[in-house]
């Protein structure tokens, strides 16, 4: 009989002028960009709550803390790499996953299908599997007035 959870992954980061916008790893041509303690990839680190949770691996500060220089400037897909070990040292695989972000600019979706090709080799999984979806804040609150990002995952995980 198969087994599976499902998670739930949040993030939000601040946008600073220029500063540069990583966003499922791929680099936007922006005047602001997310600004973190890695590359600041707020879809990434949706994702890779949402597989930490289904998994009860706790969360990503708990694995990459921000106060330790390991991963100061990291690309968010070596993380994403490092919970698809965690997860798959507990037996679990990746089954899905679906990520929405939320912001006014730039326009995700010409990027889309080559965040979904980046999400997909790092974490093992056929582009089919990982769905990408964007929407505005209709200029409302902090995010309305580029002031920063937020994403949201939710990922199923499977094993037998």
């Amino acid at each position: 009989m198969t087994k599976i959870k499902v998670g739930f992954g949040f993030d939000v980061h601040q946008l600073r002028q220029n500063h540069p916008f990583v966003l499922g790893g791929v680099n936007l041509e922006y005047t602001s960009g997310a600004y973190g303690h890695s590359d600041a990839d707020v879809m990434l680190h949706a994702i890779c709550d949402a597989l930490l949770g289904a998994a009860n691996l706790r969360d990503i500060g708990y694995h990459f803390s921000n106060k330790d220089d390991r991963w100061k400037g990291i690309s968010s897909l070596i993380l994403l790499q490092h919970v698809v070990k965690l997860i798959g040292e507990k037996g679990w695989k990746i089954g899905n996953i679906d990520a929405m972000v939320c912001l006014e600019a730039p326009k995700i979706n010409p990027h889309i299908p080559a965040m979904q090709a980046n999400i997909a080799q790092a974490a093992g999984i056929d582009v089919e599997d990982i769905s990408i979806k964007a929407t505005t804040n209709e200029q409302l609150g902090f995010i309305g007035r580029e002031e920063g990002v937020v994403a949201y995952a939710v990922c199923l995980i499977q094993k037998d």
